[in-house]
């Protein structure tokens, strides 16, 4: 039987400073809004440990429900006060997770999902990882929290205006989303991009599907230099490649074509259709072929019959990729396409170089709920894949 770990109350000493570290990473955001990153690290840390030294040594146990909310309150009208209604849900905020944050290192709460054989060293790297994770995390997703709001602005600035950041209705608008779907140009080329991603995905699966089932046999001879050619448009820069098939299909007649185009970006999304497919493929009991083959299925029903329904969350997997691929690409598409494949992403581009266009900011916001939308279904995916491998004899 599993022992649990039970909490036990830890000394402020170790309280309070990891209180403040957790204020003084909170300062950064707080001091970077008010003109002064190191004053804001400083006042963070020195007001959080003495919050925490507060609420572990000064008040009772019994009253730490009450010190929540008035710790909520207290950030709240602090946060009013220095950035309006904004501030008042930022310091809302605050206060909630330090509250919580306080009361669960310093009631010793943070190892009782951990087991009690565990070292200090090995109880900080635990959570250490995670916070490391978290930070990156955040750094990644910061800009993209930044423009989904910046679509609904009511004026054409690439910032928040004063009304934006005191809530005002009035600094909020759809009128970028409006523009996006009555303009002309931004349809033309929604309609362009909508063709070409398809397309360059079902030669993608077609031929990633194939390569990978081939490249699994231990026969195959050179399959590990295969294997490296055929995932090279991944690893290789872009503008290379753009550059390669610009020269390439400027001598055979593609360059300027649809056809160029969605071969281009075909050739672009086969290596993650070979990445999954393989990965999946990976588990995969061989001897279910073998085991149909002697029942008289041809390999082309084998394959469709006994294989493909195994490995189809890894194909579905890749399809995604190479979709999003495509979808998203504007390098390759600007050397080897012409005026009449312009694409979503190309439209962004000129807009950012010619007119600065604020359009742009909702077609960026639709593209991450997309983006959103298909990574969700990817990691679906690889869950049932996982599933199933799990399942499958052998």
């Amino acid at each position: 039987m599993a022992v649990e770990t039970q909490a036990v109350k830890r000394p402020i000493q170790f309280a309070a400073p990891v209180a403040g570290a957790a204020g003084a990473f909170a300062g950064v955001f707080v001091g970077a809004a008010n003109g002064s990153v190191l004053l804001g690290v400083l006042i963070g840390f020195v007001l959080l440990a003495a919050i925490a030294f507060v609420l572990l040594e000064v008040l009772d146990p019994g009253l730490e429900k009450i010190a929540k909310w008035a710790l909520i309150a207290a950030m709240a009208v602090a946060g009013f006060l220095l950035g309006g209604l904004p501030g008042l849900v930022v310091g809302g905020l605050f206060g909630w997770f330090f509250g919580w944050f306080i009361y669960w290192v310093g009631m010793g709460r943070y190892r009782v999902p951990l087991p009690p054989y565990l070292t200090s060293g090995q109880v900080m790297w635990h959570y250490g990882f995670r916070v490391i994770c978290g930070a990156i995390f955040v750094f990644l997703i910061t800009p993209i929290l930044v423009v989904m709001p910046l679509s609904f602005n009511a004026q054409d600035f690439f910032t928040f205006t004063p009304e934006m950041l005191r809530f005002d209705p009035a600094g909020y608008s759809l009128k970028h989303y409006r523009d996006f779907f009555t303009s002309s140009e931004w349809q033309q080329a929604l309609r362009n991009s909508l063709i070409i991603a398809p397309l360059a995905t079902i030669l993608s699966v077609s031929f990633g599907t194939l390569a990978a089932i081939g490249l699994s046999g231990e026969h195959v001879p050179f399959r590990r230099a295969i294997m490296a050619i055929l995932i090279s448009p991944m690893i290789v820069p872009l503008i290379i490649s753009a550059a390669g098939m610009y020269f390439f299909y400027s001598r055979i007649g593609l360059q300027g074509t649809l056809l160029g185009v969605v071969l281009a970006h075909a050739a672009l999304g086969i290596p993650f259709v070979i990445i999954t497919v393989t990965a999946t493929l990976v588990g995969f009991d061989r001897s279910l072929t073998r085991a149909a083959a002697n029942m008289g299925a041809d390999p082309v029903t084998t394959f469709f019959r006994v294989q493909m329904p195994l490995i189809l969350p890894g194909v579905i997997s890749g399809g995604l990729f190479a979709f999003i691929t495509s979808f998203d690409e504007v390098v390759v598409v600007i050397f080897v396409g012409s005026a009449r494949q312009q694409t979503l992403p190309w439209q962004m581009f000129t807009g950012l170089r010619e007119q600065i266009s604020p359009t742009i900011l909702a077609v960026a916001t639709i593209l991450v709920i997309i983006s959103i939308a298909l990574l969700t279904t990817v990691e679906l995916l690889r869950r049932r894949s996982e599933k199933m491998r799990g399942l499958s004899p052998g």
